[in-house]
């Protein structure tokens, strides 16, 4: 059997955990997908799946065949479309990652106007608050805010966003407002775990680092969750200026301790970069790169 072909249904099984699963997606009888990965394995000489009644699993050799493996048929599909020409027609699922709510307001719409208008392609999303690795995952395209690790990634900065503290008028109105960090010991405090993972809120004056260790009143999970307590009027939350950008506008709430705030983190696009550009990742990377550098909030 054509070698691409075996390693087009291997990566299949192994991102699907099951040969039923990868026959449906590369619609083919799941007797043909059972045979393929035993040639595969035959022609290898070692154990790529460990099959139980319930799931398949990738051995430890499997597991590093499988990254070889989808970079190898990227690279492939790279170099197809390289030969078609710089403007062959973006076709095929893209996969893009950001954060939740960042990908819910600002993401979403690239991804709209982008499938508007290149109908051949299809684009799966996950939007979640961690840090993904865009190889190990099968991502093309990631939005990552704050600092980036050297790594093989190509990566185009679209803005900038920061850390502020902040609540709801009535509250202020009512409680005042924090002149130190050290003051927040003294109102109710609301932490989004993904924005700050531990109770400590850190904070700076000129070159001196301040660090103010807290007691949540309410320690929520979603950012979105800490942003709904905080505009009802309960206390001050911590959140992603980018988060809060709407509310701030039309003054559902206010930022305090402004002059102590951490140096602003940086937002990049990011893209698996191989030897030729693929058609459907460097036109959504460019209509991203636009939209994004556009928007207020970013800078």
């Amino acid at each position: 059997m054509d070698r691409f072909h075996l390693m087009a249904v291997y990566v299949a099984v192994a991102e699907e955990e099951g040969f039923a699963a990868a026959a449906r997606r590369l619609r083919m009888s799941p007797p043909a997908v059972t045979r393929a990965v035993a040639c595969l394995e035959e022609r290898l000489g070692v154990r790529l799946l460990t099959r139980t009644t319930r799931l398949v699993r990738t051995t430890d050799a499997g597991a590093r065949y499988l990254e070889d493996a989808r970079r190898i048929l990227l690279e492939a599909d790279e170099a197809d479309e390289a030969a078609a020409g710089i403007n062959a027609r973006p076709r095929g699922n893209l996969a893009v990652t950001a954060p939740v709510l960042f990908g819910k307001i600002y993401v979403m719409p690239v991804i709209t106007a982008y499938q508007t208008t290149y109908q051949e392609t299809t684009v799966s999303a996950l939007f979640i608050d961690r840090v993904v690795n865009l190889a190990e995952e099968g991502l093309d395209v990631g939005v990552r805010i704050g600092p980036l690790p050297d790594s093989s990634l190509r990566a185009i900065r679209v803005g900038q966003v920061r850390r502020v503290v902040c609540a709801s008028p009535a509250y202020l109105k009512q409680h005042g407002s924090p002149k130190s960090p050290a003051d927040l010991a003294r109102h109710p405090i609301i932490a989004a775990t993904s924005v700050s993972a531990g109770s400590e809120w850190a904070f700076t004056k000129g070159k001196a680092k301040i660090g103010v260790r807290l007691s949540p009143r309410i320690l929520v999970n979603t950012n979105e969750g800490a942003l709904e307590a905080a505009k009802s009027g309960f206390g001050l939350t911590r959140l992603i200026s980018y988060q809060v950008a709407n509310e701030l506008a039309d003054g559902t709430l206010k930022t305090v301790l402004t002059e102590f705030e951490e140096a602003s983190l940086p937002v990049h696009v990011i893209h698996r970069e191989g030897r030729h550009g693929s058609a459907k990742v460097r036109s959504f990377v460019d209509l991203a790169v636009e939209r994004l550098r556009a928007h207020t909030a970013l800078r």
